[in-house]
């Protein structure tokens, strides 16, 4: 692996910066792009508030086309997001920017609901307010992700690997996680419903569940390399 510190890097989806913002704290400098205007605003007040504003650019920009000139990149991550991309586009544009030998990087962080009744819990408030949501119960792993990048031969896999860790969360940041889901703030409900389902699990966090929580979660993470 190369070192983190001094490398050119991009985060693609990078949401309000949390992947970004890491790697400039390694020392990396870092391009975060994201096509929601709201979360590149919160991904700058985040680099300020931590004073790494200027190790960090934060643009408003789609993975597909990114608008960085060829070969300028050292490292392209991408944390929990991967699935929102058109796969085929997304990785072309990737190949593009990476330096030869440069890396990518697709990790995705799943609570999971089979090591959790909370979770459980959780999600089952998520279909009584969204019961067409079909993503209940998913187990982290996610092995298409190597088959598309294959597809690419200007991409080759390094390594795959994943792990397993519990992660301490108070009731603010676990109602927060759950507004971020699929089922929930990312389009699976109005702004009404979404208020009425946190009402729902801050009352079920205070009767069930004290603090501080501790929250499985799954690491899944494939590495792949731009050929020369």
């Amino acid at each position: 692996m190369k070192p983190i510190r001094g490398a050119r890097a991009l985060d693609l989806g990078t949401g309000p910066g949390q992947v970004a913002l890491a790697l400039a704290q390694r020392g990396a400098t870092v391009v975060g792009l994201d096509i929601s205007e709201n979360q590149i605003a919160a991904a700058r007040d985040l680099a300020r508030e931590r004073g790494l504003a200027a190790a960090c650019r934060f643009d408003v920009a789609r993975a597909e086309e990114t608008g960085l000139p060829d070969a300028s990149i050292e490292l392209v991550t991408a944390g929990t997001c991967w699935h929102w991309f058109d796969h085929e586009r997304a990785l072309a544009e990737v190949a593009r920017v990476l330096v030869p030998g440069g890396l990518l990087v697709l990790a995705n962080y799943t609570y999971l609901p089979q090591r959790s009744q909370l979770v459980r819990d959780s999600e089952a408030l998520v279909l009584k307010w969204n019961p067409v949501w079909k993503l209940a119960n998913f187990n982290g792993l996610l092995p298409w992700l190597v088959d598309h990048i294959n597809v690419n031969p200007a991409i080759r896999l390094r390594e795959q690997f994943c792990f397993d860790h519990a992660q301490a969360m108070t009731h603010a940041g676990w109602r927060g996680r759950l507004r971020t889901c699929n089922g929930v703030g990312s389009g699976g409900m109005d702004e009404a419903t979404v208020e009425k389902f946190d009402a729902d699990l801050a009352a079920l966090l205070a009767e069930r569940y004290p603090e501080p929580l501790s929250i499985p979660h799954r690491v899944f993470c494939v590495v792949a390399e731009r050929a020369s």
